[in-house]
């Protein structure tokens, strides 16, 4: 159970008769070439030349207006966001002004209504001149918007970032042209309005006011009626505008400060650019992949820059369209899968500091408690389905056919966080005490049956249409994962906690899966007999690893539910492929894999990806596209059941494929390095001295050496993996024959690809 929770502590004293490189018995094999000598890796990438080069190759561009939201430029900076497209109805420019805190504050209306995320804004660029074309480029490297608007009377050059809850924009004109900036307030009321009218006893917040104050800067200022306020402030200095929002609550005037205090320390667009590019320049060297499909690989690098625009630690956790806020029934934060697959990349990027899930969660441990029913509240914490950004939502009482899952499922995407950064604080202070809550929950309603198990009453797999039926996959499969996640926890924090035994017992008399021929099934008595959009009732195959492809004993059941899952068609969505690529990545098919991520990308398909990689359904969907980058995880490097495995599931047409700082449980760095269809090296960096155990699908005689040249300690555990002993701060490289070549650089594109945007 250690070595499947802990990624395999159970390894850590290896046996020391095993050393790669040392000299052979008599009867052995030779002494492997390469072991003795020290090496380095070559890093091709660390300059600004090398960087800005390759990234420039994933740029986004643009030679014809974008239209629509999920066309344009998007700019973010985890709080503040902006898209740009032109004004619906107008020959203007528009660009959005949304920001991650502004919602309302009134619970008694619900997470849709009540405490919803607030529109706030957009700015026009009224240009003279009829527009005719545009020439942009959104650069990821500088996260800017840079290029012409060109219109019947002369030309707009404009160029545009977000950065510290400011919007700058700086735009200069040439023939007949001239600047001029509007900005359009926005009513503070649900975007949910599409869709739905206001619930009963529902009043309209109050309407804005605008002043300018003595040093000309106009504000924008918007009461709310459950308390606080939402504050715009901007102005115009030369070829310059500054724009900032701030949002207040209880108190109805701080947001004016913030956002006035935000623009002083902008300065200047100049100045506001110097901070920005440095900022961006150094995250983007964290880590570095390269595949030879341009689209994919430009799409794989925008996921990661819209991800580090729309979320930074200690900020709100990010709402299903993100910061980006447009008409949609989705204007909250919803639990029941979303924000797991928003944050999935992030660790294998390297970038913990994106992490603001696991912040909400740590910061509102009292509201988790408060959402459960009161006769819980002394033990138990939950969430709804869907909260505001201080996951306020109560949470409904397994037997009702409630969905009673989702914060267990929230606390294994901060469990990730900890397994790939082994901070223990994150262990003590957040997962700990929220799971043993949230598992608290379940167990006050766990009976036994005639045949002496454990079951569950009555609650709802996400989103299922069908009655809710005792025993749901989904429940059973968080409650597996929390109970053996607890014990091992107390295990490392020597906690001797009461519960334990509970737990054990838990885990033994539990009962099992409901399986019928087609594989797992939704609860009990409840086969899978709809086409389904969610894999919730396959969490146990992922990302939960809990039943996977290491256990041949459930390779067929494996097989067998996934082809079910997709043989219903009719409601499947975007991430229903990325989904399905991740779990025949874990099979280890790459080929299969591609193909299921390769339908969210087809423009025939129903709900496909669109021309600025963002999606939609009934409004914008952030997690979907997010979760496409992780399905390329998982083909490049998987780190689940305490076993790293470099590149698992490579399709084939994927010759070549660099990785470089690729973070994965245990809180290692991998670098690898596949040609011509064979991986030619691995070096692999530990942060916390866990023990590792590396699946490195090297063919041959294998060395392993450490940074200076000396063996590295480790035992042959069969099917191509080593455990090898790695103290923290030290490298192990790994390779088979000669030493190769150790450099990381960007392969050759061997599939071409259209750049993103409107090129």
């Amino acid at each position: 159970m250690l070595g499947t929770a802990l990624g395999g502590t159970a390894v850590a004293a290896l046996p020391t008769t095993a050393h790669a490189g040392e000299p052979a018995p008599p009867d052995g094999p030779a002494r492997p070439t390469g072991a003795g000598r020290p090496w380095r890796l070559r890093d091709t990438m660390t300059t600004d030349g090398s960087w800005q080069r390759f990234l420039r190759g994933q740029d986004l561009v643009w030679s014809r207006p974008p239209t629509l939201w999920y066309e344009g430029p998007f700019l973010g900076d985890g709080l503040l966001g902006s898209m740009v497209y032109l004004e619906p109805g107008a020959n203007s420019i528009r660009f959005t002004v949304q920001h991650g805190r502004v919602q309302d504050h009134r619970p008694e209306f619900g997470s849709g209504w009540g405490t919803c995320r607030l529109p706030v804004g957009h700015l026009t660029l009224d240009p003279v001149g009829t527009i005719t074309a545009v020439d942009w480029r959104l650069s990821l490297y500088d996260a800017e918007l840079t290029g012409a608007v060109t219109t019947s009377a002369g030309t707009l050059t404009l160029s545009a970032l977000v950065h510290g809850e400011v919007l700058a924009a700086r735009v200069t004109a040439s023939g007949g042209e001239r600047v001029a900036w509007t900005f359009h307030p926005e009513e503070a009321i649900s975007p949910r309005r599409i869709q739905e009218a206001p619930p009963s006893g529902y009043t309209a917040n109050p309407a804005w006011t605008t002043r300018t104050a003595p040093d000309g800067t106009e504000q924008v200022l918007q009461p709310l009626t459950g308390g606080g306020q939402t504050a715009t402030s901007y102005r115009r200095a030369g070829d310059d505008l500054l724009l900032s929002v701030g949002h207040s609550f209880p108190s109805g005037t701080a947001a004016e400060a913030d956002a006035l205090r935000n623009l002083e320390r902008a300065s200047s667009y100049a100045a506001l650019r110097r901070r920005h590019t440095g900022w961006w320049h150094a995250f983007y060297r964290k880590s570095f992949v390269s595949f030879p499909d341009q689209r994919l690989q430009s799409f794989h690098w925008i996921q990661l820059y819209k991800v580090a625009s729309a979320s930074r630690a200690g900020g709100p956790v990010m709402a299903t369209p993100g910061p980006w806020l447009e008409p949609t029934p989705w204007p909250a934060v919803w639990w029941n899968l979303n924000v797991q697959l928003e944050y999935w990349l992030i660790q294998g990027f390297n970038h913990p500091e994106l992490d603001s899930l696991a912040t909400t969660l740590r910061q509102n441990q009292e509201q988790l408690a408060a959402n459960v029913p009161a006769a819980y509240r002394t033990d138990s914490s939950g969430i709804g389905r869907s909260s505001d950004m201080f996951a306020d939502r109560e949470v409904g009482q397994p037997g009702t056919g409630a969905e009673t899952g989702d914060l267990t499922w929230a606390l294994h995407n901060v469990w990730l966080s900890y397994r790939h950064s082994m901070d223990t604080s994150l262990l003590r202070d957040t997962i700990y005490p929220v799971l043993r809550r949230a598992i608290n929950y379940y167990l006050h309603f766990l009976t036994p049956g005639g045949d002496g198990r454990l079951h569950l009453p009555s609650t709802l797999s996400p989103e299922y249409p069908v009655v809710p039926p005792q025993d749901t996959n989904y429940d059973l499969a968080l409650i597996r994962w929390g109970c053996q996640t607890l014990i091992d926890s107390a295990r490392l924090l020597a906690i001797k906690d009461e519960l334990i035994p509970r737990w054990q017992e838990v885990l033994t008399r539990l009962t099992p899966y409901p399986v019928d021929d087609n594989g797992f099934m939704i609860g009990a008595d409840t086969p899978y007999a709809q086409s389904h959009r969610h894999y919730s009732h396959l969490l146990m195959v992922y990302p939960l690893h809990l039943v996977n492809w290491d256990q041949p004993e459930n390779r067929d059941l494996i097989t067998r539910s996934v082809v079910r899952w997709h043989a219903l068609t009719g409601a499947h969505r975007g991430y229903s492929y990325t989904g399905a690529a991740s779990m025949y990545a874990m099979t280890g098919d790459g080929d299969t894999a591609i193909s299921y991520l390769r339908k969210f990308f087809d423009p025939a398909s129903r709900y496909p990806c669109r021309a600025n990689t963002h999606y939609t359904e009934a409004g914008p969907v952030i997690e979907t596209p997010l979760s496409a980058s992780q399905s390329l995880h998982d083909m490049f490097c998987q780190s689940w059941g305490g076993t790293v495995r470099v590149f698992p599931a490579v399709p084939s047409a994927w010759a070549d494929v660099t990785l470089h700082n690729f973070r994965t449980q245990g809180a290692f760095l991998v670098s690898a390095v596949r040609t011509a269809g064979v991986t030619r090296f691995i070096r692999v960096r530990s942060l916390a001295g866990e023990p590792l155990r590396l699946r490195h699908g090297l063919s041959g005689s294998v060395t392993a050496v450490l940074e200076d040249g000396t063996p590295a300690r480790t035992r042959d555990l069969g099917d191509g993996t080593l455990a090898i002993d790695l103290l923290e701060g030290r490298e192990v490289l790994v390779h088979s024959g000669t030493r190769p070549d150790l450099v990381i650089a960007p392969v050759a594109v061997s599939e071409p690809g259209a750049a993103w945007g409107l090129p």
